[in-house]
């Protein structure tokens, strides 16, 4: 087990500073009135229990560097004692994408028991208001087209619409500085199970994908049949997985309706390969798996996805109206898809029949879709039927459990949240935030004896490793522009918002590596993302992070715009880096909220000790901030959560 306190002092630089003689007067104090305490009394030392407790000492400690001293109360008063502090560390850990000890002591001191204020936490951050990025996004872009154009850049080359770039420079502006952080933390894992990726045509259509990243926003607490409704009707979504512009069945054209969203939706997006117990366990039937859908179910639902195309365009692109078989460049993709099912018929023969949905009944998973109605209520009485299968609580859950919490979540875990799921215990399915709410405070995720069991442990993404250092850190640019494209990271670690290699995203649930992991049952599938070469890129990246020379964010914007990069402040750790012990206790508890061994104390502090304040060539305390943060990011108690 480690440790869960820090020695004697409830401010971290005094931790392993207590002076020999004060530990010998003190150590003879605790021993001279711990027999009467135990007696005579039920109390007990430590945890705030110093009540009517004198302790003497000879000295009381005090650095010229700081202004507290160590006091000999501290040797039984609990100030050190920090389990409470980590306790909620991991908490937020997996709550949010970073934070910082503002939100860890806003917990601590609402005063309430810790499941409580646990629960009071993510009510509030559910009450509030979405923090979206179209706002910033559209600032971003006016922002750079202004300087290109002051640059000399021809209105003709200025860019018409953001791209990527763009989407990147919102994002990592908000993420800064949002207090809206268990809605981020939500609406990135769904990023992670819906699917779309800059991979394709969209990395030429930031507002499109910041949009979507909005709606995840949008829906992150809300319904599942909500949430399915506005992914299926999401421009971005309708281009990467084919169904805009998905024309009807013409057999002397041989043109059939494309299957590649109505495969995935019931594959990814809700109810998996294989019909599913309320545990995740496989039903069988004669020894063997059933099946939840075949391929003419398939071919049914595409039948049903038929006609939908974009609802919009941009003015500036095009003075054409929305119609079948528009592009994607005039396209608004800010715009819910439209079925085109009704327009009157073409006039000449060159041009499309504006009605391209699927006429007659369609079948799928067992149930016929009424054909005398419009397409869209077709459609809504697909997704109805996709959304109200009973694989699709367990098969959500589980995803979720593992994109918040951990790897191998038990059966009784996915069992307890597909039953919120299933009803929030108000009558209501698929209530989105009360699923995140029961799998934050679940007895598995919350109870701190599931940490001493590997199993129980989860291989942190390296993008999330990245966001909660930067969470954690005073940072600086001297415009306030908090842009970073995440390129130079993206190359070495292979993860970005929306840059997964496919619709299965960067790795799939059940993906596990060879050796232990595998041998005892259990799957990691982050260790998709750490291999011989993104594992050795992690190095670099955390190595430009916190060397003198390199910076947190970049841009590609320098030939345009002055100061774009975000440089790491170390001031107020230079004089905590004057102590190697004291700097190694800031870092567990900031960093690694507590998990810091001892091995990787020891690694840490020899690599500290060898900046020798008594060597004036170099500057140790700024080495010993710039070192000990590389080495702590690299830590193997840094990257595994439990």
């Amino acid at each position: 087990m480690r440790k869960r306190f820090l020695p004697f002092y409830s401010d971290p630089r005094y931790c392993y500073k207590f002076p020999p003689m004060l530990k010998c007067v003190a150590t003879l104090a605790v021993a001279w009135i711990i027999l009467p305490l135990q007696l005579h009394s039920q109390n007990y030392l430590g945890a705030g229990n110093s009540d009517g407790i004198s302790v003497t000492a000879s000295s009381s400690h005090l650095e010229s560097i700081w202004m507290d001293s160590a006091n000999a109360i501290k040797t039984i008063d609990g100030s050190g004692m920090l389990a409470d502090y980590f306790d909620v560390c991991r908490f937020l850990n997996q709550a949010t994408l970073g934070f910082d000890s503002s939100h860890v002591n806003s917990i601590l001191n609402s005063g309430l028991p810790p499941l409580q204020a646990y629960e009071a936490w993510i009510d509030a951050q559910m009450a509030g208001d979405p923090d979206f990025l179209t706002p910033a996004l559209n600032s971003i872009f006016d922002q750079i087209v202004d300087s290109l154009s002051a640059g000399g850049v021809h209105d003709t080359l200025l860019p018409r619409r953001p791209g990527w770039q763009e989407f990147n420079y919102a994002w990592w502006s908000v993420h800064s500085f949002t207090e809206d952080l268990l809605r981020h933390r939500v609406a990135t894992a769904f990023t992670e199970i819906f699917v779309v990726s800059r991979f394709s045509d969209l990395e030429g259509y930031g507002d499109g994908l910041t949009d979507y990243y909005d709606m995840f926003l949008q829906n992150a607490f809300g319904s599942y049949r909500e949430l399915i409704d506005s992914v299926t009707l999401h421009a971005c979504m309708g281009h990467y997985l084919s169904h805009a512009n998905n024309p009807k069945t013409v057999d002397s054209l041989n043109q059939h309706p494309d299957e590649n969203y109505a495969r995935e939706i019931m594959q990814l997006f809700s109810i998996g390969l294989y019909e599913l117990n309320q545990d995740g366990s496989r039903k069988t039937q004669g020894g063997n798996e059933i099946p939840t859908y075949t391929n003419a179910d398939i071919n049914g639902l595409a039948k049903v996805l038929t006609g939908l195309s974009y609802g919009g365009t941009l003015p500036h692109l095009t003075s054409d109206p929305p119609h079948w078989g528009m592009g994607l460049w005039e396209a608004d993709l800010t715009v819910p898809m439209i079925m085109y099912d009704n327009g009157p018929p073409p006039m000449y023969w060159w041009q499309t029949d504006p009605d391209q949905h699927e006429n007659g009944p369609k079948t799928f998973l067992g149930e016929t879709v009424d054909p005398d109605t419009s397409g869209m209520v077709e459609l809504n009485a697909a997704l109805d039927i996709i959304a109200d299968h009973p694989n699709v609580g367990p098969f959500i859950s589980r995803r979720l459990i593992q994109r918040l919490v951990k790897s191998n979540p038990s059966p009784q875990y996915i069992s307890d949240v597909a039953g919120v799921f299933n009803n929030d215990g108000n009558g209501t399915r698929g209530n989105l935030g009360a699923v995140v709410k029961a799998i934050l405070l679940h007895d598995e995720a919350r109870n701190p004896s599931y940490q001493s069991d590997v199993a129980n442990s989860r291989l942190q993404e390296p993008l999330w490793r990245y966001t909660h250092f930067l969470r954690n850190v005073e940072k600086y640019n001297p415009n306030g522009l908090y842009w970073n494209n995440n390129y130079f990271v993206f190359e070495r670690i292979n993860q970005d918002i929306f840059a997964s290699p496919s619709v299965f995203n960067f790795f799939l649930p059940d993906d596990t590596p060879h050796g232990d992991i595998q041998d005892q049952g259990l799957v990691a599938p982050e260790f998709k993302l750490h291999d011989a070469r993104s594992s050795v890129g992690y190095i670099n990246a955390s190595h430009q992070w916190t060397v003198p020379w390199g910076q947190l964010m970049n841009t590609w914007l320098g030939d345009y715009m002055d100061h774009t990069e975000v440089d790491w402040v170390i001031d107020d750790l230079l004089p905590l880096a004057e102590d190697s012990e004291t700097y190694l206790n800031w870092l567990d508890k900031h960093i690694l909220g507590g998990r810091m061994t001892d091995r990787t104390r020891f690694i840490i502090r020899s690599a500290l000790n060898g900046f020798n304040p008594d060597y004036h060539w170099h500057n140790h305390a700024e080495n010993r901030v710039r070192v000990g943060m590389h080495l702590a990011l690299l830590s193997a108690d840094y990257s595994i959560t439990r």
